[in-house]
């Protein structure tokens, strides 16, 4: 069979997304199994070599879960680690406090913009779910409610912002100011967050039931009552009224077998200072290693010691090594039941690890199958504005590869040699802004961020198109949009 070209290619590409929502959707199919068929289905139809078609989606998962898998590990058990010593209830505690109960999705869109600045998403959703559970079971709000806030920061600070990398190459690539593109981001930003997060939120958390049987979230918000560890001061009857009433309100906040009023902990909870301390260890970590540079010799043994702990990895895991005192020695656990907690904390994200992995596999075969490389000619081709045409170009790249990262770098590497002449006339910093924008736009099934909001939040697939889709969508226009607004000013 010959390999297929042109426009029979994108509709090919097309078939196979709606099939694997279909098959996902209604025909309750495993989504590991239903993307590892369509990924293979797909590369056959399009003609590519067959002994090279296993071979790409082997290297899509690897490439995916090589850094993803270890970052979702990581962030896992010091997750976990928080959840049992008692620190997420301490911050969500602390969160309702400052804010109040009707307020905590803007306390998480705020916490969401400051921790998601040095770091990848993936990592700052994996240090703030935690916080995010304990608060929807805190308060008794939704879920879609506390999270939707959390997931726009994340988003909007790993799109449009450096230090993340996409956006720092794009800097270089469009020779912009980053100090100009870092204030004209958050200029832009803020507001984008504010709609696509807590106003989004509220306007459809109502609609959006999420089942309440979610063994990720129960991990999380310590109900270790049912698990009989010492030290710990329950009382069964009212956590037995307390679920009672919680299913009697017909919600879809996370449920727990312990009173909101008990602390089901050993000893006291940690303090708010250094709970915070370890959740941002690993934050400022990253931050410190990206400034590296500017304090320690290009190349010196400092130097190269400072961005090996700046590095997601290295920083993830030294916070977690901290958290086993913070969060475990100090607050009274011995070494058996710290090994308890991180082993029990691996069970429940095997599947989100699978189906992530076999995400970044269909991504793969969309590339070496040429869909990526066709979207790229097609829109290249079109006679417009340097600021959307970037956008466009990412958008279409993300639309066919699941990666904003990977969009935006692509973006940069098209729309840079197209844009030199027009560049008098429309600021760099906003040709960054565009493209990540852009890059941003409508996250699905080929999207391993579409999969980690999917799993850890218990949706369906049709109610993470209706949140984190949309949500990432909102974000995209409306960056393009004010970007646009920017460059009538500037």
């Amino acid at each position: 069979m010959g390999a297929v070209h042109g426009t029979p290619l994108l509709i090919e590409a097309l078939v196979a997304i709606v099939a694997l929502i279909v098959l996902i959707a209604r025909f309750k199919i495993n989504p590991f199994i239903v993307l590892l068929v369509v990924s293979l289905a797909l590369a056959v139809a399009a003609g590519m070599p067959m002994e090279k078609i296993v071979k790409a989606f082997e290297t899509g998962v690897g490439g995916t879960l090589g850094h993803i898998a270890l970052v979702i590990g990581l962030g896992t058990m010091l997750g976990k680690m928080m959840a049992e010593s008692g620190g997420a209830e301490r911050i969500a505690t602390t969160l309702i406090g400052l804010f109040g109960e009707e307020h905590v999705h803007w306390a998480m869109m705020c916490i969401a913009i400051i921790v998601g600045l040095p770091v990848f998403f993936e990592v700052g959703f994996v240090l703030l779910i935690p916080i995010a559970f304990n608060l929807a079971q805190r308060t008794g709000k939704s879920m879609v409610l506390i999270g939707v806030p959390m997931i726009a920061g994340l988003s909007i600070v790993h799109g449009l912002i450096p230090p993340h990398p996409a956006a720092l190459l794009a800097v270089q690539a469009f020779h912009a100011d980053i100090g100009k593109t870092i204030a004209f981001g958050l200029l832009i930003g803020i507001p984008i967050a504010i709609v696509a997060g807590p106003l989004f939120a509220l306007s459809i958390y109502k609609h959006i039931h999420l089942n309440p049987d979610n063994a990720i979230a129960r991990q999380f918000i310590g109900s270790r009552a049912e698990r009989g560890v010492p030290g710990e001061a329950t009382d069964r009857r009212a956590a037995s009224k307390a679920g009672a009433a919680a299913r009697d309100a017909g919600g879809d906040t996370v449920r727990v077998a312990v009173a909101r009023d008990s602390h089901p902990y050993p000893r006291d909870l940690p303090s708010f200072g250094i709970t915070l301390f370890t959740v941002l260890l690993p934050v400022a970590l990253m931050l410190i290693g990206s400034w590296a540079d500017l304090f320690t010799p290009a190349h010196s043994l400092a130097n190269d010691i400072v961005k090996l702990l700046g590095n997601s990895v290295v920083a993830l895991l030294v916070a977690v090594l901290v958290s086993f005192w913070t969060f475990g020695g100090a607050r009274g656990f011995d070494r058996e039941q710290i090994l308890k907690f991180v082993n029990e904390s691996l069970g429940p994200i095997a599947g989100i690890v699978l189906v992530i992995g076999a995400g970044g596999g269909f991504g793969a075969i969309l590339r070496e199958t040429g869909i990526s490389q066709q979207i790229i000619d097609s829109s290249s081709s079109l006679s417009l504005s340097p600021l959307v045409l970037g956008w466009l170009v990412a958008a279409l790249i993300r639309l066919a590869t699941g990666s904003a990262t990977v969009a935006m770098t692509t973006a940069c590497g098209i729309v840079a040699p197209l844009a030199t002449s027009a560049t008098a006339a429309v600021r760099p910093e906003l040709l960054v802004l565009s493209t990540g924008a852009g890059s941003l736009i409508f996250s699905h099934v080929n999207d391993a961020g579409f999969w980690l909001v999917k799993e850890y939040f218990g949706m369906t697939i049709s109610q993470t198109f209706k949140t984190w889709s949309l949500c990432e969508t909102i974000i995209s226009v409306m960056g393009l949009v004010l970007t646009l607004g920017l460059a009538s000013v500037f």
